[in-house]
């Protein structure tokens, strides 16, 4: 499951499905050089997002994603 703590490139590294969850809340994490650095919650409160339907959501897409798609 993802957390508020986890650092935006571990989310993903481990999870690639989530990157159009972002996409759909208008944030370029994965292209930032602070995505090693930062969290999920710091990212989500520097761009005005609300974290918890943001947290929700992918984890919702990584539920629904086959182990083929989770890691390939």
């Amino acid at each position: 499951m993802i957390s508020p703590w986890m650092r935006l490139e571990e989310i993903f590294l481990c999870y690639p499905e989530t990157i159009r969850v972002f996409a759909k809340y208008g944030l370029a994490c994965p292209g930032c050089s602070l995505a090693a650095f930062d969290t999920l919650e710091r990212g989500a409160k520097a761009h005005g997002v609300e974290l918890v339907a943001l947290m929700d959501e992918m984890n919702a897409t990584v539920t629904e994603a086959s182990p083929a798609e989770a890691f390939g």
